[in-house]
């Protein structure tokens, strides 16, 4: 059995898909029935509850050959910092009680600073966590900033003609695709080759002008700009977007953190994805055009 967190979402959707074609049996867990309806359609088992409790976590786990785990940033919670350990506690005391061996945990770049990156910050802690598990087969997933992020700058770029973001423009950024790092993740969930800590890259980074560029020519905008964002003006915008106050600054600090290039050269081993934004491209103008045909 192999056992993953992450609900119905980028990475685990598409980890539990590729495990259904290689005839594994496959448990997911999620809060909701509904929204694993999906994968429950696969012959995924499901594990419905939630992960902050101990005790289901460790019934979720029992009997598993490898389990996923993560922590989803909860960007309501009026105190990230707390809610991830939470939750990150949870999944390490079930690790523990549970008897599980092999572990793969996504955590980011940045996840080995014990400081200064924001929500990071509670990605490096867990991984302080699960390395304290004695015996534990254990493989930190450190992936670069989601191409997938940039989905979400889409009705912006609609209604303003720029992409804003709060990063510097001219620093490079290691960025992946997360097909890409689902793919790592059925990898080493059923061949444990790998164990310690694993960069996952697209095959250069890209400067969020140049991502602006790269985006903007595929939507028919090859002069798209990118702007960064005023930091009152933004943390005011994730306020209106549902973000906590406390979540709005750890962000902020991840973006300013980001806007460094000080993640340019992250310790070792770095493994290159194959997935370039310019391959990302097509994706982002589905749901550019999705977007525009919602409001017409």
């Amino acid at each position: 059995m192999y056992v993953l967190m992450g609900s119905n979402g980028n990475i685990t959707s598409k980890a539990v898909r590729a495990l259904h074609q290689s005839g594994v049996p496959v448990r997911v867990i999620g809060r909701s029935a509904a929204s694993l309806a999906p994968l429950h359609q696969l012959d995924a088992e499901l594990a419905v509850g939630d992960a902050r409790d101990a005790g289901f976590l460790t019934q979720a786990f029992a009997g598993a050959t490898a389990v996923y785990v993560m922590i989803p940033t909860d960007y309501g919670a009026p105190d990230l910092r707390r809610a991830q350990a939470e939750l990150g506690r949870s999944i390490a005391t079930a690790i523990a009680q549970s008897g599980v061996r092999r572990v793969v945990n996504l955590s980011s770049i940045g996840g080995e600073l014990p400081a200064g990156t924001g929500p990071i910050v509670g990605l490096h802690e867990e991984e302080q966590r699960l390395d304290a598990i004695p015996n534990l087969e254990l493989l930190h997933l450190r992936p670069g900033y989601f191409m997938e992020n940039h989905l979400l700058a889409a009705s912006t770029i609609a209604s303003l003609g720029v992409y804003p973001s709060l990063e510097r423009s001219d620093i490079g950024v290691p960025m992946v695709a997360t097909p890409d790092i689902a793919t790592i993740v059925v990898r080493e969930l059923l061949d444990a080759k790998t164990c310690g800590v694993l960069h996952l890259h697209a095959p250069r980074h890209y400067t969020f002008q140049q991502a602006a560029t790269i985006l903007g020519r595929a939507i028919g905008r090859p002069d798209l700009m990118y702007v960064q964002s005023d930091v009152a003006e933004a943390r005011t915008a994730m306020l209106h977007a549902g973000f906590s106050p406390d979540a709005a600054e750890q962000m902020a600090e991840m973006a300013q953190w980001l806007s460094t290039g000080t993640h340019s050269t992250p310790p070792e081993p770095v493994e290159v994805m194959p997935t370039t934004l310019e391959d990302f491209a097509p994706r982002f103008r589905a749901a550019y055009e999705a977007l525009e045909r919602a409001e017409a």
